[in-house]
């Protein structure tokens, strides 16, 4: 069986649209009273946000899912949204009524489990790729084994970081929605690859994005080793590293 099950889905309109949904906002006044930010930062790990909204300047505002603050010291011209969970399914749901609302630029910034031993906890990984394991991605764009980063935030990330003087590594992550299904089989054949990392959002964000025509991009740090023998969970160490990716993110978004 062909998956989705409907051949060709990824041709046909939508009954449903993100701008439907946003007009319907309208007639219920909870439309967004703002101006859309230039880029959003999609942030995952609430020890993250927590440090945003205790250290920057920020603006709480209303309309999506989650929680979504503008920094004031872009001039409200960055936002940021998290605590809306995990996975590929919520964040195509707001990143589709985020492009309709006006944005057009977004960066990922997460944690990644590593399938390459020269990766540790503090590496930062560039993706530029991944492969499409999640079941979103395949009802945007015709199904294929990657979907891509935008080249130009790519490359903005590798300047930034390269200005910031941090070390970093550029390569393909395996987007997965079920991480208590990934195998041994999996992960051995991906290290073999060369793949890097393994998380669960990226390829359905990027293939979104083109889909979508807007520009998309991911940033990582390892918070897991999946190239040992057995799993070895680091998810407490990574709380600076995710700081610093916040800082690289947004001087990325600003100077795009």
């Amino acid at each position: 069986m062909s998956y989705p099950n409907l051949k060709n889905k990824h041709k046909e309109a939508a009954l449903l649209t993100p701008q439907s949904f946003l007009d319907y906002l309208k007639t219920r006044g909870k439309y967004p009273n703002y101006k859309p930010p230039k880029g959003v930062i999609f942030i995952f790990q609430k020890e993250l946000l927590d440090y945003i909204i205790k250290n920057h300047e920020i603006n709480k505002v209303k309309g999506f899912q989650g929680d979504f603050y503008l920094l004031k010291e872009t001039e409200n011209k960055i936002g940021v949204l998290g605590n809306f969970g995990f996975g590929a399914p919520i964040v195509v749901i707001l990143l589709e009524e985020l492009i309709a609302f006006g944005v057009k630029e977004f960066l990922s910034v997460g944690i990644a489990g590593s399938l390459q031993k020269e990766l540790r906890v503090g590496s930062i990984v560039v993706c530029d790729k991944a492969i499409r394991d999640e079941g979103a991605s395949h009802h945007y764009l015709e199904s294929s084994k990657y979907s891509h980063a935008s080249k130009a935030l790519t490359k903005k990330l590798e300047e930034t970081l390269t200005r910031f003087s941090l070390e970093y590594a550029v390569g393909t992550t395996w987007t997965i929605d079920t991480p208590y299904r990934e195998t041994v089989a999996e992960v051995k054949q991906y290290q073999k690859e060369g793949v890097l990392t393994v998380d669960m959002e990226a390829s359905a964000i990027f293939a979104v994005a083109e889909y979508r025509s807007v520009e998309a991009g991911s940033i990582f740090t390892i918070s897991d080793y999946l190239a040992e023998s057995e799993w070895k969970p680091k998810f407490h160490l990574t709380k600076d590293h995710l700081e610093t990716l916040f800082q690289v993110a947004k001087e990325v978004l600003l100077d795009s």
